[in-house]
């Protein structure tokens, strides 16, 4: 299968999880992918994964001299690309009144101001023709308790994508957006949970998801790919990818 034969692609956290998943379905098709990580563990075991079609790449998502330094890589060992996935995020969950300027600084400077300024480094090397998919959230909208920093960070990205699809509109590279829910990452994007407090996490999106189970991180990935490659009609868009939980609908009863 060369579904993605010559073509290229830049997946930002892409060396674990729904990122991971992406990539590895990528070079599958027969694209050549370049992938950034910022955990040395996970960009070891990512180069074994993927294999001498990756270039697995070091690169801090908040820091704007670590994205500079991304583009200059990007054109190295690329030149130019085709496709964006926007992908790398960080979760902390906090009540309003645990709220740290620390922990508000962490989450926008990687899920907001990172995700900005890698598309406006790297957009100068995407082709015409060519996409962005960021990864947002179910929590871009509603309000969920103790998500506050993080829901307004995710919410942020779908400004972005809609502005961006409109100013990328002259040459032709489509911007959008894939909304996941609870999908079985190794993080469950939220670092630093204990086993204790993933299984219970897990089980509650297992609860309040109409479909009554977590997303695989491949189904995120095709409905990122969806996004990329197939929906050549569409941009400003955002695909819920979350067992039906953002649609309001409710498991029937037996």
């Amino acid at each position: 299968m060369n579904a993605y034969a010559g073509r290229k692609a830049v997946i930002t956290g892409g060396t674990h999880g729904m990122g991971l998943a992406i990539a590895k379905s990528l070079i599958a098709g027969g694209a050549e992918v370049l992938v950034t990580g910022r955990n040395e563990k996970n960009i070891e075991e990512a180069k074994a994964a993927l294999g001498v079609d990756a270039h697995v790449v070091r690169s801090d998502a908040a820091d704007l001299v670590a994205i500079d330094a991304l583009a200059k890589t990007v054109e190295e060992r690329l030149g130019r690309f085709d496709h964006l996935f926007v992908n790398a995020g960080t979760a902390v969950l906090e009540p309003l009144q645990h709220v740290t300027e620390e922990t508000y600084d962490r989450q926008f400077g990687i899920n907001t101001k990172g995700a900005f300024f890698v598309v406006q480094r790297l957009v100068p090397l995407i082709n015409e023709g060519g996409s962005i998919v960021f990864t947002s959230s179910i929590a871009d909208h509603g309000g969920t308790p103790a998500m506050s920093v993080y829901s307004g960070s995710k919410a942020a990205l779908i400004s972005f994508s809609q502005v961006f699809a409109a100013e990328l509109l002259p040459r032709n590279i489509r911007v959008n957006a894939i909304g996941p829910g609870f999908i079985d990452t190794p993080s469950m994007g939220v670092p630093g949970l204990s086993d204790e407090e993933k299984a219970g996490f897990m089980a509650l999106g297992d609860e309040i998801t109409p479909m009554k189970r977590h997303g695989q991180v491949e189904e995120a990935a095709r409905a990122a790919l969806y996004l990329a490659f197939d929906a050549t009609f569409t941009t400003g868009a955002r695909l819920p990818v979350d067992g039906g939980l953002g649609q309001g609908l409710s498991y029937p009863q037996q």
